[in-house]
């Protein structure tokens, strides 16, 4: 049984940080493509950061810099550390995991920051 499991979200206030986690199980996780996804209220998911089976990393424009994305093979996890958080940060993260013919999501945090 696949599962991905995020943790870390919460409350903050703006400028401050928060760390992500997704821990997989069920899939061969080491040749996953990795990625967070967002949704905030009334809008679309978009990707914020993704990291390839080799380690190559991939930023939205508007979290660069600020937003850095890692993997533990070892943990079968996968991280997002995430500073300077800014009120339009607010959103649910989805973790999610990549391979050529079949994708899986998490179920999702919160994230919420207050100004």
């Amino acid at each position: 049984q696949v599962q991905l499991v995020e943790s870390g979200g919460g409350l903050v206030q703006a400028g401050g940080s928060l760390r992500l986690s997704c821990a997989a199980s069920g899939i061969f996780f080491s040749r996953a493509t990795m990625g967070w996804y967002r949704q905030a209220a009334g809008k679309q998911r978009e990707l914020v950061a993704g990291i390839t089976s080799l380690g190559s990393t991939n930023y939205a424009d508007v979290v660069k810099g600020r937003f850095a994305i890692s993997r533990d093979n070892a943990k079968n996890t996968v991280y997002l550390q995430m500073n300077s958080l800014k009120p339009e940060d607010t959103a649910v993260y989805y973790c999610n995991a990549k391979f050529p013919a079949y994708t899986y999501w998490g179920q999702g945090t919160q994230v919420t920051v207050s100004s």
